[in-house]
């Protein structure tokens, strides 16, 4: 069966649709699983690593917006200090992303344990708790804040469309080298060209990212 995209004006075929959409939850679903599983050693040294350097939680959990804009609280391991949101105005003129985005190189918040597990992207790792829940994909644009959300173009909003994901596009591109409505043009881009084909591409480029990326912060 198909279905008259009416912005484009093209036929989409609702059964491949339905398949992709099936197929890339089951990939989901078993690669979360598989990877708390093979991953629990590093889970365990990491969370006794950041409990050392400093008091306070190991698991930092934080509101995101999520697919067609269903909020969700999304889970990383702790790279900050406690109470770091409270030193984030301080900081704001030093700020090296335009639009909504905050982000800086050198954050003085950042621990040190905070700098090795952000360089590899080990402190995403809790996401497969999130992709596991079904709040997000391997694969998708990255899960945006509510503040950030509100200050988007209307054009940026079809990012909503589909589940955040740990990786796409940006990870693979620059990350923080890249401005933000070129960020939001490259999820834009997954959105209209994804497929299990194009996941399975930026999952394995990404493992790239896992011994070090200069671009991350």
């Amino acid at each position: 069966m198909q279905e008259l995209n009416m912005k484009t004006g093209e036929f989409v075929n609702q059964n491949q649709k339905k398949f992709y959409e099936f197929t890339k939850r089951l990939i989901d679903i078993i690669s979360s699983i598989c990877g708390l599983i093979i991953l629990f050693p590093i889970l365990i040294i990491v969370a006794i690593a950041i409990k050392i350097e400093s008091k306070g939680p190991v698991i930092f959990s934080q509101e995101r917006i999520g697919v067609n804009g269903r909020k969700f609280k999304m889970y990383k391991f702790r790279s900050m200090i406690v109470d770091a949101e409270k030193y984030k105005e301080k900081l704001l003129k030093q700020n090296e992303m335009n639009g909504p985005m905050f982000k800086i190189k050198n954050d003085p918040r950042v621990t040190r344990i905070g700098k090795f597990i952000r360089r590899t992207s080990i402190d995403e790792l809790p996401q497969l708790l999130n992709i596991l829940k079904g709040d997000m994909s391997l694969v998708g644009p990255r899960p945006s804040l509510p503040k950030e959300v509100e200050k988007f173009s209307p054009w940026m909003l079809e990012r909503l469309k589909v589940k955040p994901g740990l990786t796409c596009y940006w990870q693979i591109s620059g990350r923080n080298d890249i401005q933000f409505e070129d960020w939001m043009k490259l999820d834009i881009k997954y959105v209209k060209e994804r497929g299990t084909l194009l996941d399975i591409k930026l999952v394995i480029r990404t493992f790239f990212v896992l011994f070090g990326d200069e671009h991350a912060s």
